[in-house]
């Protein structure tokens, strides 16, 4: 069953923090701060996509055309293959854990800074 009743507040005197206008927003884009925060997330996430697409092809490719190099023996039952699909699991939470570090040191500070100031408490 759905209401329109707003959420209950947090306990706190001010119900809710100050809504920016459209205006605000337009402003905020435009700033250098914004422009700073778009150029660290850029420059960080759009190398690694491109270099994990092209990683990812080549795996495709070899494992299309390349049958003989694939199917080498590294040990046991273990040929190239599997090393180089399960290395594709390990750059995925490598990569993950790369921008989880990189959001945390560079990015959430620089947003936490332009929301704290949209939202009125800086």
């Amino acid at each position: 069953m759905a209401t329109d009743a707003p959420p209950p507040s947090k306990g706190g005197s001010d119900p809710t923090p100050h809504a920016p206008s459209t205006e605000e927003f337009i402003e905020v884009q435009e700033s250098a701060e914004f422009g700073e925060l778009r150029h660290a997330h850029r420059s960080f996430a759009f190398p690694l996509t491109v270099a994990f697409i092209a990683w990812y092809l080549v795996y495709v490719l070899l494992s299309n055309y390349a049958d003989d190099f694939m199917g080498t023996k590294l040990f046991g039952n273990i040929n190239v293959a599997l090393a180089l699909g399960l290395g594709q699991f390990l750059t995925t939470f490598l990569i993950a854990w790369f921008y989880s570090r990189h959001a945390a040191s560079k990015l959430d500070p620089k947003a936490e800074a332009i929301k704290s100031r949209m939202e009125g408490d800086a």
